[in-house]
């Protein structure tokens, strides 16, 4: 799983930019940045955690991972 590419994915299906996305977790944008452009690598079972916080709040509808 390429996280850089699948935590751009879900931020896309939330529909958020990445301001509106760091802003309901709480992650410094720089981090966000550095994510996603594979500068550091985001702890997979964060990601999961996202993804499921996001399903149970109806934010996305979809199977990012696949």
């Amino acid at each position: 799983m390429d996280i850089a590419n699948e935590v751009r994915n879900l931020r896309d299906e939330m529909g958020m930019n990445r301001k509106e996305f760091c802003e309901y977790y709480a992650i410094p944008y720089r981090t966000m940045v550095d994510w996603e452009a594979g500068k550091r690598k985001m702890p997979e079972y964060l990601f999961r955690l996202m993804e499921y916080k996001a399903r149970i709040e109806q934010l996305i509808t979809t199977d990012v991972a696949e």
